[in-house]
């Protein structure tokens, strides 16, 4: 099929307007002809600069303005970082994605980034930065470093986008983000849904991602995690029907993108993450922490996977997930310890 990159706001809110069953099928027959649906890319997600970052956006416990108890660390040093990465891939990730909670990299920042991006290249992973804003010098380091792919969401619809965060603009990002294209370094880009925006914001942001020329090669979808201190704590959860809409969604409008089960995963059951990899995400940050937030324990994955026949990308055909004893012998004893 050829790529769009012309939707339209009707189109989209169209999409989303179908009965439930109609939107999963349309989206999972895409899913099937461009992918192996029991196949999900693994990558795990290490902050390697924690806290004391400017910027308000109204989400991130990691923001100087909000008092969330969060304890700040300085840029970690290369071989702890590699240190990491080799465990990571031990436990089946392919990509490490490092991120730093900066507004943008100094320069001097970057002789130890680009570092980073060589040593974990050379374990044989996929690498991934997410450094806040970038100038175009700034992504052609990166690029030169052997760098993979960057990340920097778009979060939600420009209408919205004032409305959690003041201290960037949504050109900035976009400009950020056309600058990482320029260097020839692929792009990660999505957003973050549940933090009280509309069905049209959760569309739009959709909309801006595949309009795109390329489309962004991995699209994370984030379900907000509220984090007591940050302005969003204490609102109303996404219902999650409307979260695996907005995977099918996002499955129909970027048929050949990476659509990554982002953070959030820990309060998601496993029947809400079956119905998201059916209707087409093959992608999930796995190991038992993402930047700041916990993120579900290995052995409830490895179970969760096994139950559904889905292997790690790369892994030989047929060849599923084993769950740990210790979770078969929880299960039997109906315990928790694989929650």
């Amino acid at each position: 099929m050829t790529l769009r990159h012309d939707w339209t706001r009707q189109e989209v809110q169209a999409l989303f307007d179908l009965p439930f069953n109609d939107l999963l099928f349309q989206a999972h027959t895409l899913h099937r002809a461009h992918f192996d649906v029991n196949a999900v890319q693994r990558s795990q997600l290490l902050s390697i600069k924690t806290g004391a970052c400017p910027e308000d956006c109204a989400y991130c416990p990691q923001s100087i303005r909000y008092e969330t108890g969060l304890k700040k660390d300085p840029l970690m040093e290369v071989q702890a970082v590699v240190d990491a990465a080799r465990e990571a891939k031990a436990e089946g990730a392919t990509r490490f994605c490092m991120g730093a909670a900066w507004r943008s990299p100094k320069d001097r920042d970057l002789d130890k980034v680009e570092a980073m991006v060589r040593d974990v290249k050379a374990l044989g992973m996929e690498t991934c930065m997410t450094l806040g804003m970038l100038k175009a010098h700034q992504a052609q380091r990166l690029a030169d470093a052997g760098l993979d792919y960057y990340n920097h969401n778009l979060d939600t619809s420009p209408e919205f986008y004032g409305e959690i965060i003041t201290t960037r603009t949504y050109d900035d990002r976009l400009e950020t983000l056309g600058h990482v294209r320029e260097a020839g370094v692929k792009v990660c880009c999505g957003g973050i849904v549940g933090m009280g925006e509309g069905e049209t914001d959760r569309a739009e942001l959709l909309r801006q991602l595949a309009i795109m020329n390329p489309h962004p090669e991995s699209v994370p979808i984030n379900n907000l995690v509220q984090v007591a201190g940050t302005p969003l704590a204490g609102g109303d959860a996404l219902h999650p029907i409307e979260f695996v809409r907005t995977i099918a969604v996002a499955r129909i409008l970027m048929p050949t993108s990476y659509v990554r089960l982002s953070a959030g995963r820990t309060d998601m059951t496993d029947e809400m993450q079956a119905l998201c990899f059916f209707a087409g995400a093959n992608s999930m940050f796995y190991g038992e922490k993402l930047l700041t937030t916990t993120n579900p324990q290995n052995a409830r994955d490895e179970a969760l996977m096994a139950r559904l026949g889905i292997r790690p990308e790369g892994g030989a055909p047929g060849q599923v997930h084993t769950p740990p004893v210790a979770c078969v012998q929880a299960e039997a004893a109906s315990a928790d310890a694989c929650a």
